[in-house]
């Protein structure tokens, strides 16, 4: 039942924001904190959360940037993940598999309202769309990542790719460590099943990248992982023996998330 309810929200949302956001690109509306691009994301992701009977529940909300941009850097189990976070945020862009931005309405509307695309299998592109992102940033907006790379079957952290956290510390802003969870429940990787439920969102404390060079990029990522890694555990008595920094010639999935 809950999946007809969020399919049917899809439907009679997509198309009337989507081409909200495709007018007021066509007419220039500039971007704004409270402006027509922000409001239509966040009624999109917020009427998905209602169909699906998610209740959001916010650990450590004081943490979110709204004074700046930063990198959310959160893990990634579910579809829900990124509804929940979009709901929740100010003023934020997502980086997102470029297969997206093929879905007829919702591709064109998400590159109107700042989603930037990402072609992980070629490496020259990611890294101009990386740059897209940090001029995003560096604008005022927040991005967030997933650098998992996938969505897990279960909630133990994965190995992390290096690009976000060479992005992050080219943008300056800090990087707010954010932990996701209930999101399984609701709907689990390759199932179209919908169960209302509680998603958790913990915001951890910020790790400036000012200052920090190129060299210093597998120790952010170390540091971030472990900062997620051990609340994971402290919270939800989560473990983890994984690698925390993903390896040359790892490959993602087939079946790839969103981010």
């Amino acid at each position: 039942m809950r999946a007809i309810l969020v399919a049917l929200a899809i439907l009679v949302l997509t198309p009337p924001l989507g081409l909200l956001v495709l007018l007021a690109a066509l007419f220039r509306v500039p971007d704004s904190p409270r402006g027509v691009y922000q409001w239509a994301m966040h009624t999109w992701a917020r009427g998905l959360c209602v169909a699906a009977g998610v209740k959001i529940r916010l650990h450590g909300a004081e943490k979110i940037r709204r004074d700046g941009p930063a990198v959310y850097v959160a893990n990634h189990v579910s579809w829900f993940d990124i509804f929940a976070l979009a709901s929740v945020l100010p003023r934020y862009t997502f980086v997102a598999k470029a297969e997206l931005a093929k879905i007829p309405l919702f591709g064109q509307a998400a590159k109107a309202a700042g989603i930037v695309f990402i072609e992980r299998g070629n490496r020259r592109a990611a890294f101009d769309t990386y740059k897209d992102a940090a001029e995003l940033v560096r604008g005022g907006r927040s991005v967030v990542v997933c650098p998992e790379g996938t969505r897990g079957r279960d909630y133990h952290l994965r190995p992390f790719k290096k690009g976000p956290f060479v992005f992050a510390i080219s943008t300056g802003a800090p990087i707010v460590p954010t932990i996701v969870h209930g999101t399984i429940a609701i709907q689990p990787k390759g199932s179209f099943r919908v169960r209302s439920g509680t998603v958790d969102i913990h915001f951890l404390d910020h790790v400036p990248t000012a200052g920090r060079s190129y060299d210093e990029r597998a120790a952010l990522m170390q540091q971030v992982w472990s900062e997620m890694a051990d609340a994971l555990r402290d919270e939800y008595g989560v473990a983890t023996s994984e690698y925390p920094i993903a390896r040359e010639g790892d490959r993602p999935e087939k079946e790839t998330s969103f981010l």
